[in-house]
């Protein structure tokens, strides 16, 4: 894999695309009671921990990357289809009444991490 997301600010946005994605995955597998108070009662609570510990593990690797020489163009490629994936969930699920309002934060949150996944690549 060749790295050429090296400088610091996209190792700074590894570390805190990594960081958001391991607190807020690893929130409901932790803590479910206090995350269902937050975004709505869940029924498959296997699945939110199911999709928790994925997010937590692709965050784990971006943190990683951001402490060393910084991501891949695989790794970028997977952190931006990742944010976009879960902003089309967040916007979707709650403009159809079936998850709560508070998830459009979490869409904002990954439409600034797109916008600067894409100002990192145009930079390099």
């Amino acid at each position: 894999m060749r790295n050429t997301f090296t400088n610091p600010f996209s190792r700074a946005l590894a570390l805190l695309q990594g960081g958001f994605y391991v607190i807020t995955g690893i929130w409901p597998i932790l803590r479910m009671r206090s995350f269902e108070a937050v975004t709505g009662p869940k029924t498959d609570k296997w699945l939110v921990k199911t999709v928790g510990g994925m997010i937590t593990g692709l965050g784990g690797v971006l943190f990683a990357t951001g402490l060393k020489k910084g991501p891949s163009d695989d790794l970028v490629a997977a952190a931006v289809a990742s944010a976009s994936v879960l902003t089309a969930v967040d916007v979707v699920y709650t403009m159809r009444g079936r998850i709560r309002r508070v998830y459009l934060l979490d869409a904002v949150a990954e439409t600034a991490l797109i916008a600067a996944w894409l100002f990192a690549a145009k930079k390099r």
